[in-house]
């Protein structure tokens, strides 16, 4: 008999699975923040709300409570005090094993269906979500309900078509006969019992806290395993109302809701201890290379998910769409501020100039152009401020001053701090655009993450595709850019992706950007170069997080 809420989003699932199967476009969860989609009151409901969690103590009911903490900082300027519970780890990992036992005995099934409700329900709740990203994190509103809310939901329901799949492929039972001859042959009842691995730690990022672990999270649940929630310490509320809404789906179908915990560490070794605790089986991770790497190398009990610093870029050979590719380009750059893992950094631009349907553009006019084209797209303040959104981190702007000094090459464009209209608190910067040499690898060859980007000047377009593919095999990348006109161009770009392993944007020039990543359709990361070890999502992303063990017995 199958689990009722398998039956109930049986639909759902199979849609998923096709969809990752055809890769064209597909969502259940509607990206816009329409009344007809969510319901007349959902958004003043979403942000009441919200307001009632500020200045509050956000209980969860987990066991082994210490104390309470807070300190998160909204880069909008809004006062957020939430104090969050501070449980002790050893009690979280023996809740959560011992919350594992009851979910294994679901099966794949039933997993898949409580983990498309629990998404379900993350959904209804989408714009109390929006906000929480928006103000612990600095993105416009749009990105945010949209990237924190039905994006990060589609990420997760990813996750779940790719486990419940790769289980799918595993027989409950076999009869296994083998001939002998003359003699009665070999016969055998083999069982084989899907089981998970061991408890996951999501370790979560200040810049994107549910699109970057929703993947991992429902991954390592679908496949079995309790999973521990460890957000950034400055985007703490949007993974505590994601862990208190899965807590109550489990509690609602008679499961331990313990099964799903937040861990709000104060300190990183309190994070280090926790990650490296025996029963820690999996661990994903979304930020710098330092923690990161430390993560890979010392989490040697667990399978680390990684997705580290790299340096995105764009080879720039011709365009016959001069204009479009300056608008496009503008966006990229612009969108919330560079502070994506996915923003173009180093756009490589021969010596000589490129083709283009107004005419031959040298190096000197492709940089003024592209900073017309950053200044136009933010004259008007409105569409500025929704477009960059604020600063996440302190640390951003110091880059951004550095930027500016002159110290990494000629500034083409100086960064600007605008008025936010609605917080005037917010600190709001336009992108720093530079142009150096190509042998200035000091400059442009490391992650600059925020508004900062590069105009690299290369010999010629043979030289950039060579550059882009060292660039990214060395120093990691998630995205890879070419414009051009030449079909042999586009495929040296090609080839040098391959070996590189970065998906490639080729001649982008309409409302499509290179930052952009669409779930069930675009895969985010390769898990290829050293930019990230997994992908958002494969099959390598859910298969290693489940183990089979099998008896036998002879008929």
């Amino acid at each position: 008999m199958s689990h009722p809420l398998f039956d109930k989003h049986r639909a759902t699932l199979e849609a998923a699975l096709s969809a990752i199967a055809t890769r064209g476009y597909w969502s259940p969860f509607n990206e816009m923040p329409s009344p007809k989609a969510y319901g007349e009151t959902a958004a003043d409901d979403g942000k009441r709300a919200f307001d009632a969690r500020l200045g509050k103590k956000f209980e969860l009911g987990q066991p082994g409570q210490t104390g309470w903490h807070s300190g998160e900082r909204s880069p909008y300027g809004i006062a957020l005090n939430v104090e969050y519970p501070v449980c002790d780890v050893q009690t979280l990992i023996d809740s959560a094993q011992k919350a594992m036992a009851p979910w294994q005995a679901i099966g794949a099934d039933g997993r898949a269906g409580v983990c498309i409700e629990m998404l379900d329900r993350l959904n209804r709740n989408s714009f109390e979500l929006a906000h929480s990203v928006m103000m612990t994190t600095g993105q416009g509103w749009m990105m945010a309900f949209q990237a924190g809310a039905p994006h990060a939901q589609d990420r997760g329901l990813e996750s779940v078509a790719y486990a419940w799949r790769e289980q799918s492929f595993v027989p409950k039972e076999a009869v296994w006969e083998k001939p002998q001859g003359k003699n009665p042959p070999l016969v055998m009842k083999k069982n084989f019992q899907i089981v998970g691995r061991g408890i996951g730690v999501v370790v979560g990022c200040g810049t994107f806290p549910t699109w970057n672990t929703y993947p991992g999270l429902f991954a390592a649940l679908a496949t079995g395993n309790a999973v521990i929630v460890k957000p950034h310490s400055n985007a703490i509320l949007p993974a505590a109302i994601t862990v208190r809404i899965l807590r109550a789906v489990l509690s609602e179908n008679g499961l331990d809701p313990n099964l799903v915990t937040l861990c709000v560490a104060p300190s990183r070794e309190a994070t280090k201890a926790l990650v490296t605790h025996s029963a820690v089986k999996s661990v994903d991770f979304t930020g710098g290379n330092v923690f990161g790497q430390w993560l890979i190398d010392n989490c040697r009990q667990a399978q680390v998910y990684a997705e580290l610093a790299g340096v995105n870029n764009i080879v720039i050979d011709s365009t016959d769409a001069y204009k479009a590719m300056m608008r496009n380009l503008a966006f990229t750059l612009s969108l919330y501020s560079g502070q994506m893992c996915t923003t173009s950094q180093a756009l490589f631009v021969p010596a000589g100039g490129i083709e283009t349907d107004e005419g031959h553009k040298s190096f000197d006019d492709v940089c003024n152009d592209l900073s017309a084209a950053i200044t136009g797209f933010l004259s008007k303040p409105e569409v500025a401020c929704a477009v960059l959104g604020a600063m996440q981190s302190a640390d951003t702007v110091k880059r951004i001053e550095q930027a500016e000094s002159g110290a990494l090459g000629r500034v083409v464009l100086r960064s600007k701090k605008l008025e936010h209209p609605e917080f005037p608190q917010a600190d709001v910067r336009t992108p720093v655009l530079l142009a150096c040499d190509a042998a200035d690898e000091s400059a442009y060859m490391e992650e600059r993450f925020g508004p900062i980007s590069f105009i690299v000047r290369v010999a010629d377009t043979k030289a950039a595709i060579a550059l882009s593919e060292r660039v990214t095999s060395t120093h990691g990348a998630l995205t890879a850019g070419v414009y051009s006109t030449q079909q042999d161009v586009i495929e040296a770009m090609t080839a040098a992706t391959w070996r590189s392993k970065v998906a490639l944007s080729i001649n982008l020039t309409g409302g499509v950007f290179v930052n952009q990543s669409a779930a069930f359709s675009d895969y985010h990361g390769t898990g290829g170069n050293p930019a990230a070890n997994a992908s958002y999502a494969d099959s390598a992303f859910v298969a290693n997080r489940f183990r089979v063990v099998q008896r036998r017995v002879h008929i």
